[in-house]
């Protein structure tokens, strides 16, 4: 035990290969703990063990067997092999952060829990991935010592649908890492342009899996009504993994000629911040999110955001980005609007990076870490 803060064993078996999602918030939240001073113990694939090696060299590393790189596999092993390597540490609190964990530990159990559009959003999930997030959800909100989420509407649906005590829930929003989103250079924006090639011409930018949940047929439709008669038609860029809205080939294939739509899929890293702020603006209104960490991000790199108000997304953007509505109407609306005034792009992009800079995986560290700290009776 240290003698200030309490052993934790993070799970980060869930990680996927391509690290999006729970990856970013496990590989963003664990150096940050690591430089406050928390003893680490991390699970992880065993292709993954250097990579932890590297990112918390002060961490004690725990590699799972092969076969845990495929999914169901590692489901099984976190209700058996998990539970016993747990009992083998000396953890004092085992970090489960991505809705699931191991129901034989007997050791105090922190579970994070990302989205609550589960219940209230059911139409924009598969039916099987719905059906295994409700129920660990429930059981995890039922299990676990505590439980972690990303926004306060998030808690607050919880609460709402579930009928869950709230004070079982801490609220911990999610950071930006500033080493790879900040205000990009010309020739950082250059680049991003040359990926895609735009050549000079000006585009409307959205970042995140092309799901029903993102809402983008309203945002094609909408995109496709605000440019149509314009000489300087912009492109609408779709960047990120696909996913399985698979109604989004018809509907551009019918798009009207000049009203381009371009899907590069997943961009490097190292690219996003010059797409994200060489773009007129970032497009994303989503239906529906636990946090909007691409709302954040955009905000980091001096990008105008259009975005949505609903659930988080206005807890995250706060007075510095744009609202629509859903529909394309209200979307195609919105979009002309921007389109048609610079100064305002440029005050989004003013306000956007002082709210950006509000939100920090340093601050989210230290709530874990006090988080930790009361469910292991520790005193900080």
């Amino acid at each position: 035990m240290s003698a200030s803060h309490p052993r934790v064993l993070m799970d980060a078996t869930a990680v996927p290969p391509d690290r999006r999602g729970v990856g970013r918030y496990v590989d963003s939240l664990l150096p940050e703990l690591g430089r406050l001073g928390t003893p680490l113990l991390i699970a992880c694939r065993a292709e993954d063990a250097r990579h932890y090696e590297s990112l918390c060299p002060s961490a004690d590393i725990l590699p799972g067997p092969a076969q845990i790189g495929r999914r169901p596999a590692r489901l099984a092993w976190e209700q058996t092999g998990l539970a016993r390597l747990v009992a083998k540490t000396n953890a004092d609190v085992v970090h489960s952060p991505h809705y699931t964990q191991p129901l034989a530990v007997r050791r105090p159990i922190v579970v994070t829990l990302h989205d609550a559009t589960f219940f209230t959003h059911p139409d924009v999930h598969e039916r099987v991935k719905r059906l295994f997030f409700t129920n660990w959800t429930k059981l995890s909100l039922r299990r676990a010592t505590r439980c972690i989420v990303p926004s306060a509407a998030t808690r607050d649906e919880l609460v709402r649908v579930l009928g869950t005590r709230e004070d079982r829930i801490d609220v911990v929003h999610l950071g930006v890492d500033e080493e790879v989103f900040h205000r990009p250079t010309s020739d950082e924006i250059a680049a991003a342009r040359r990926h895609l090639e735009l050549a000079d011409r000006p585009y409307i930018a959205f970042l995140g899996t092309l799901e029903p949940r993102k809402n983008l047929s309203s945002l094609i439709r909408g995109f496709a009504n605000a440019v149509r008669g314009r000489a300087d038609k912009p492109a609408l860029v779709l960047a990120g993994g696909q996913g399985w809205d698979d109604s989004l080939d018809a509907l551009i294939a019918g798009l009207p000629a000049g009203v381009d739509v371009l899907r590069p899929g997943f961009l490097p890293l190292e690219l996003l911040r010059g797409y994200l702020g060489g773009a007129q603006f970032v497009a994303y209104p989503s239906l529906g999110e636990g946090f909007g960490l691409p709302v954040l991000e955009a905000m980091a790199c001096a990008a105008p955001v259009l975005t949505t108000p609903v659930l988080s997304l206005s807890e995250v953007g706060g007075d510095a980005v744009e609202y629509t509505g859903t529909d394309p109407d209200s979307i195609g609306t919105a979009i002309a609007a921007l389109l048609d005034n610079p100064s305002r792009r440029r005050e989004l992009a003013t306000l956007g990076l002082s709210r950006a800079a509000e939100f920090s995986w340093h601050s989210a560290a230290v709530r874990h870490q006090e988080i930790y700290a009361q469910v292991g009776r520790f005193q900080r």
